[in-house]
């Protein structure tokens, strides 16, 4: 069992949080990973805590690097952003890249995974990708090159789990032509300004790395594994974002996604037999992230200012409830060496079969 790990990020204020005289509800307790919220000094505790000073090289280089080892062992890996709407959740995932400003985990990952790959003589890697996009319970493809109707895809469960038939996996060979597959998929999420935030994320994007690693001098022991990065739409309230329309529409099916992953989280923290995965989407998506064969790390974004008072809290009492969660990762043999494998077990029982029904008299 391992537990969901939780990093807290508390993003600096905004020039219209000053211009408003909005103070500071959040102090970090010196030297710990604690912060204290608000008059009523309420006290959360999490396995890393970045304040405003602390730049996207350390958030990554502390919280993210030593994650990318399990992929290289097999093991599926996820990292999560969560938090109100403008609170740096697609900053921080580097999401939207575009080759500017500060990388994100995103991009940072990309990097580290094809320099693991240049110092491993020893093993052949392959490296394939997928860009998803969750918007208003529909699930879009965004790499692929049909037009936005016809981008559509959809999920089917079956006993080998989650699966997307028709969604593009893309083969890629360097980290370049990885960035510009990161670059063009999220050129076509959607997005739209708020009250809250100018360049609001108005859909849940995951975006997969998948890996398939061969050991060179035995080729039987291979491994597979897959790397989501999931850049959540940002919980608000309609009051103080303002929107209408579309916008809010956008909004409400954001909050009611996010509500039922809230009650998932509930659920598996609380060590329930039954886990209501099916109630969306995206809890469907996040079923083996949350309590499943994966390694995971969320990262939980949230304002320092009073203005938003209650969406911290709200982000935070989610944080704290996602690291009770006790994931099961597994090594996850590479499934062509495993149907192989298969195979020969059928082709040798058929034998054995055949041999005794010619050897009775």
């Amino acid at each position: 069992m391992d537990s969901v790990k939780v990093a807290l990020r508390i993003r600096p204020f905004v020039s219209t949080e000053i211009d408003s005289g909005c103070r500071p509800c959040i102090e970090r307790t010196p030297g710990e990973n604690q912060i204290a919220v608000g008059k009523r000094r309420q006290f959360y505790t999490f396995n890393y805590v970045f304040d405003e000073f602390e730049g996207q090289e350390l958030v990554y280089s502390t919280a993210v690097r030593n994650l990318l080892d399990n992929l290289f062992k097999g093991y599926n890996v996820t990292i999560l952003a969560y938090g109100q709407t403008g609170s740096g959740k697609t900053y921080t995932m580097g999401t939207n890249y575009d080759g500017l400003g500060e990388l994100g985990v995103i991009p940072r990952a990309i990097v580290d995974i094809f320099e693991i790959i240049k110092n491993s003589p020893d093993k052949e890697v392959k490296v394939s990708v997928s860009f998803l996009e969750l918007y208003n319970e529909s699930l879009y493809d965004l790499l692929t090159r049909k037009s936005r109707e016809e981008s559509i895809v959809d999920l089917r469960e079956s006993q080998q789990g989650i699966s997307i038939p028709g969604l593009t996996t893309a083969p890629v060979n360097s980290m370049q032509e990885t960035l510009s597959y990161l670059k063009e998929g999220s050129s076509g999420r959607v997005t739209g300004a708020t009250a809250m935030n100018a360049t609001s994320s108005r859909s849940h994007a995951i975006f997969t790395i998948n890996i398939r690693i061969i050991n060179r001098d035995n080729p039987k022991d291979a491994v597979s594994s897959k790397f989501h990065l999931v850049d959540l739409a940002g919980s608000e309230r309609s009051k103080k974002t303002g929107t209408t329309g579309d916008r809010f529409k956008e909004g409400v099916n954001i909050n009611r996604g996010l509500l039922n992953l809230g009650n998932v989280i509930s659920q598996l923290g609380e060590g329930c037999q039954y886990v209501n995965y099916r109630d969306s989407k995206l809890t469907r998506l996040l079923q083996d992230s949350l309590g499943g064969n994966s390694v995971t790390l969320m990262i939980a974004c949230i304002s320092p200012a009073d203005y938003n008072q209650d969406e911290t809290l709200s982000t935070l009492r989610y944080a704290d409830r996602v690291k009770k969660i006790k994931n099961k990762p597994v090594v996850n043999q590479d499934p062509q060496i495993m149907e192989i494998t298969r195979l020969k077990k059928e082709v040798m029982l058929l034998c054995l079969e055949l041999f005794f029904n010619f050897s009775q008299p």
